[in-house]
């Protein structure tokens, strides 16, 4: 082999060279550009939901129903320790590092050709935080050099990309009060937008936007009704509503409405997409009204936060229906013209599309098999009640002590709860996780103390059927006819990922990652990841190789609150792995 001799000027040029390379190379970070195109790029992963619009549609499709039962673990990387609780984050990936949450508030970079890690952070939690629903964390947001995500403690913190120190931190609320942060922030035109968890303490919603860069407040948008949102620092008088509107008394004050899932974007009509919580408390005889902005979905302008639009898709919740859930903008063909439509699947059980320009209801129909507390919609979307499957009133008890009973579906953890759908644009199909539940459920007395749960309420969940609670379906948002479905015996509680290959991937508390024919929905592949999965697939490229990964590690709301429901699954093991998978070398040989 002959080998060419540079001489020391040449070797100076060649150092010099890589070191700029290098120096290229630890400064690119990701930009409003790279966010704005990641559904349609493959090479990485920088949004949560694969792309701010969150339809977690990938158009790969080297992995393919043909192709897909040869998939393979390439590493599996383990949290570690002793904080294996729900694991509920989606990995992102840029320029060959994956950045993950897990439990705990903790942020992990792994590089992702060796699954070894390049450094760890761990959020320094007090003692006393109170998450409602387990101590899960859904992922980060990526921008320039820098990592976002928020803590338990209810805190934003960003951290460099290349170290992991932190860069700049932010208080978003009072944790002491009940406030706490689990989901995915989002970056929209340089400012990282979230939400806040806490509902279940009497907080009072809101949607925030700060600087990405350094951390300061750019707007707040308080979500209950009576509250004012402010704008650089100042009140900026718009769309607060009037306090006592659709509340009773002081309740606006502590209103819940948490908008503790995150939200979405539509660069078409430039807003944000939030879905907001129940109202407190879940005893809806102590707040006659509808009491907006709870239960609702709502168009933010990204720039001012102003509400430009609301749904609200349970008026005066009394049975814990958020509607939280994500809202995904999407674009279908009717009589020749193009409409512009939001779709959500509530966890009161039926399944939503508005459209996104206005929020005016377009269509609604039930995609569980049992709803009780209401007999339909009407054409506005509005439910029509059943008001005999409301919990009844504890001051019509002789003790005042507790109100009837009711049997109520679903379930309030929701005919789909927080995990994410899919929307795939080859087959105009949402695939949406879903749970058959029910629940018997009652009011009680309560009062407002800070820091204290505010309920007003008791209950217990039971599966609706012997063999199954969790659904996979395929849903034709046009129709609302269901294509196809998948049954499982646990409660369904991951995300859901779907691509160009024609697949369908989902993870189940039995610990499979699967894959399903995305037309017909036949189940195609599986892999035992040995823990509970109840987080969200992705998929990108690199060197013309397509990735599949997945955390798995079971945990979050349903065996805290399940009830009955959670006897089915109490010999499931926790955990805290990201497993990732590749096609053999092969395939790529066969495909050239």
């Amino acid at each position: 082999m002959k080998i060419k001799s540079f001489g020391l000027k040449g070797l100076a040029l060649s150092s010099l060279v890589v070191a700029m390379t290098m120096a290229s190379s630890a400064q690119a970070g990701v930009t409003d550009q790279d966010i704005l195109a990641d559904q349609d790029t493959s090479a990485d992963v920088v949004s949560n939901g694969m792309g701010l619009r969150a339809q977690r549609y990938s158009p790969l499709s080297k992995v393919n129903a043909q192709t897909v039962q040869d998939l393979v673990p390439v590493w599996g990387f383990s949290f570690g320790g002793e904080k294996q609780r729900g694991q509920e984050s989606q990995p992102m990936v840029k320029d060959g590092v994956m950045y993950v949450t897990a439990s705990y508030s903790r942020v992990f970079a792994i590089d992702i050709k060796t699954g070894e890690e390049k450094w760890q952070y761990d959020a320094r939690l007090p003692e006393n935080i109170m998450p409602c629903c387990d101590v899960i964390n859904r992922g980060v947001a990526l921008y320039d050099n820098l990592v976002i995500f928020g803590t338990l403690d209810a805190k934003l913190v960003a951290l460099d990309k290349d170290t992991g120190k932190t860069v700049w931190k932010k208080t978003v609320a009072d944790y002491k009060a009940g406030y706490s942060i689990s989901a995915a922030p989002i970056v929209v035109k340089g400012k990282v937008i979230t939400g806040v968890s806490g509902g279940e303490f009497g907080i009072v919603g809101k949607v925030e936007a700060y600087d990405a860069k350094t951390g300061e407040v750019v707007w707040s948008r308080p979500t209950v009704e009576g509250h004012m949102g402010y704008l650089n620092g100042k009140e900026n008088g718009i769309t607060g509503g009037q306090a006592n509107k659709t509340w009773t008394g002081d309740l606006w004050k502590s209103g819940g409405a948490a908008t503790w899932l995150g939200g979405t974007y539509d660069a078409d009509t430039n807003l944000l997409f939030f879905g907001t919580g129940n109202p407190a408390p879940w005893n809806s005889h102590l707040r006659p009204g509808d009491n907006l902005y709870s239960s609702s979905r709502l168009a933010i302008d990204p720039d001012t936060g102003e509400i430009k639009w609301h749904f609200q898709s349970t008026p005066h919740d009394g049975w814990d229906y958020d509607g939280v859930n994500e809202v995904i903008a999407f674009d279908y063909q009717e009589n020749g013209k193009t409409i512009k439509a939001a779709a959500s699947a509530d966890r009161n059980g039926f399944f939503y599309v508005l459209n996104r320009t206005n929020g005016e209801f377009i269509r609604g129909f039930p995609f569980v098999d049992k709803i009780t507390w209401a007999k339909g919609l009407d054409k506005k979307g509005r439910p029509i009640y059943n008001e005999e499957f409301r919990p009844g009133n504890p001051a019509d008890a002789k003790d005042g002590a507790k109100g009837k009973t009711v049997v109520a579906a679903p379930s309030f953890l929701g005919g789909k709860n927080w995990m994410p759908m899919a929307y795939s644009p080859d087959t105009g199909y949402f695939y949406v996780p879903s749970n058959e539940w029910e629940m018997d459920i009652w009011n009680e007395p309560t009062a407002y103390k800070k820091g204290a749960a505010y309920l007003g309420a008791g209950f217990t969940i039971k599966p609706i059927n012997e063999d199954y609670i969790g659904v996979l379906r395929a849903i034709d948002p046009k129709t609302g006819k269901e294509v196809w479905r998948y049954k499982n015996n646990a409660p369904l509680w991951g995300g859901v990922m779907t691509t160009g290959g024609g697949l369908v991937f989902t993870g189940n508390p039995e610990g499979f990652l699967m894959a399903f024919d995305a037309k017909t929905g036949e189940m195609v592949y599986k892999f035992n990841t040995g823990s509970g999965i109840v987080g969200s697939p992705i998929t990108w490229e690199q060197d013309g190789e397509q990735y599949v990964s997945v955390v798995s590690g079971w945990g979050g709301a349903v065996p805290l609150w399940g009830g009955e429901v959670a006897k089915r699954v109490k010999e499931i093991n926790q955990g805290g792995t990201v497993w990732t998978f590749k096609l053999p070398k092969r395939h790529e040989i066969a495909a050239k």
